[in-house]
């Protein structure tokens, strides 16, 4: 019994990331880039965190990490140093 439970929370402990930050899928990601390429952005990476779109972006010789809401609209942003 004991090792039954260790192996689901084995199986659960490995699937819990998969399920915690899925990919954002290609069509997503182009339009965000189409969109923030046209605000003056150079798009270096795009993930997901808390359930908002983060995108990893230049502009200006700036680093920026911005926020995206399910409709692509920045809803934060933050410079890094």
């Amino acid at each position: 019994m004991i090792k039954s439970i260790a192996a689901a929370l084995t199986t659960l402990a490995l699937a819990g990331p998969a399920f915690a930050s899925p990919d954002v899928d290609a069509a997503t990601q182009s339009q965000i880039r189409e969109k923030l390429t046209a605000e003056g952005y150079e798009v270096r990476k795009i993930d997901n965190e808390d359930g908002m779109i983060e995108v990893y972006a230049l502009k200006n010789g700036e680093r920026f990490e911005l926020y995206l809401d399910a409709d692509l609209n920045v809803v934060r942003s933050k410079t890094e140093d």
